[in-house]
């Protein structure tokens, strides 16, 4: 008598489900670790912010937050055309080296919606922020004289620097082609007094004259090629450097 023929097992199609699963429980577990840490990130972000708007001197505690706070963006101090001058302030901070590199990003987004990003160059070093005033923007050639039509902007400028107790030096630079005038025999002496305008323009806003400094460099430290137009236009400039611990260390 013949054996009945056993069935065979179906083969189980749903198998990959319990992959899937897994794959997607690994997936929610990534995205609750990305959350937590985001909060984290908004509350520094906040803080940060918070900071930026002492240092600018825009308080406001009815106004609502603004919607870069959601985003992690830093905050564009708004121009002051409108405003009345910066006053001085008391119980100044000191600027770190994360103050220097916010400082560096606010006054860069300022720059770029106000369309005066060719006039002024920022960047952090080891000397502290350091804001390049370029000659074409502020003065005229051959001229230690501030042209009235920057002053304002200066004066958004330098007031992002009034609510630090760093010291502030003030340093002028030409180009390499010679200069002699009846009021400027060099370079030393154009380079010198462009620095003093501005450090008396700033002694105006009411900064501490004890913070500041001038000096002039003539065409000895240039920061382009003096052989090219762009490099000698790079080099006709008043740099304003606010300090940082370590270097102001070696003030006198």
């Amino acid at each position: 008598m013949a054996r009945k023929k056993e069935h065979e097992k179906e083969p189980n199609h749903e198998r990959w489900l319990v992959s899937y699963a897994d794959f997607i429980t690994l997936l929610f577990a990534v995205f609750v670790t990305l959350y937590a840490m985001s909060q984290t990130d908004k509350q520094k972000v906040e803080q940060v912010v918070a900071s930026m708007s002492t240092y600018f001197g825009f308080q406001n505690s009815n106004a609502p937050k603004p919607a870069v706070l959601e985003m992690g963006a830093i905050n564009i101090i708004p121009s002051l055309s409108k405003g009345p001058p910066p006053v001085k302030r008391h119980g100044k901070s000191r600027a770190t080296d994360q103050d220097f590199r916010s400082l560096k990003a606010s006054i860069q987004a300022f720059l770029m919606k106000s369309g005066a990003g060719d006039q002024i160059g920022v960047q952090v070093n080891q000397r502290g922020l350091v804001i390049s005033l370029k000659e074409s923007g502020f003065f005229d050639p051959g001229s230690a004289l501030l042209k009235p039509a920057s002053l304002q902007l200066l004066n958004d400028v330098v007031g992002s620097l009034s609510s630090y107790s760093n010291a502030i030096r003030i340093e002028g630079h030409t180009d390499n082609l010679p200069m002699s005038t009846g009021a400027y025999p060099s370079n030393w002496e154009l380079s010198t007094a462009r620095a003093t305008n501005v450090l008396r323009y700033m002694i105006k806003q009411d900064f501490d004259p004890a913070q500041l400094s001038a000096t002039g460099y003539g065409e000895y430290r240039p920061a382009g090629d003096n052989g090219t137009p762009e490099g000698r236009s790079k080099n006709r400039r008043v740099d304003l450097v606010l300090l940082s611990e370590t270097s102001e260390a070696f003030e006198p």
